[in-house]
């Protein structure tokens, strides 16, 4: 099980891990690589899936990478059915303690809904890396 508060992993030596991924059919990948080397340089391992992977790919990948935290990268308009499907997916492989965050194109009215089936944070363009290192050292429970 993992502690609630992230100063005290990476004070103890261990490092954040973090999964950045492009669910779907999405070709654009600049703002998760931007958000990966921005966690990267704020000292977090980060593994980055690339385009175009399926939520069953993502979910492996985070399960055999044990991280701590998964940002999903998507500006298809596919949001709601990926985003869902990979929270559901966390949870039946038992990864429920994983904090699930996202980006992209994301209209305002879909952020509640989101926030309802479990991700925690949905940052939209013009966000600072800043903002979103921020808050997975504050939410990741380590």
């Amino acid at each position: 099980m993992k502690n609630a508060e992230s100063p005290q992993a990476e004070s103890s030596g261990k490092k954040i891990r973090v999964l950045i991924a492009k669910p779907g059919l999405d070709g654009h990948d600049r703002g998760a690589q931007v958000v990966a080397r921005a966690l990267r340089d704020a000292g977090m391992e980060v593994i980055y899936t690339g385009l175009r992977q399926t939520p069953e790919q993502i979910v492996h990948a985070a399960l055999q990478e044990d991280v701590d935290a998964l940002g999903l990268s998507i500006l298809s308009g596919a949001h709601m059915h990926l985003f869902q499907k990979v929270v559901e997916l966390l949870g039946k492989s038992e990864l429920d303690d994983v904090l699930v965050f996202g980006g992209g194109i994301i209209p305002d009215e879909d952020i509640p809904r989101l926030k309802e089936i479990g991700v925690a944070r949905i940052f939209q363009p013009g966000a600072s890396t800043e903002e979103i290192i921020r808050f997975v050292r504050e939410n990741v429970r380590s």
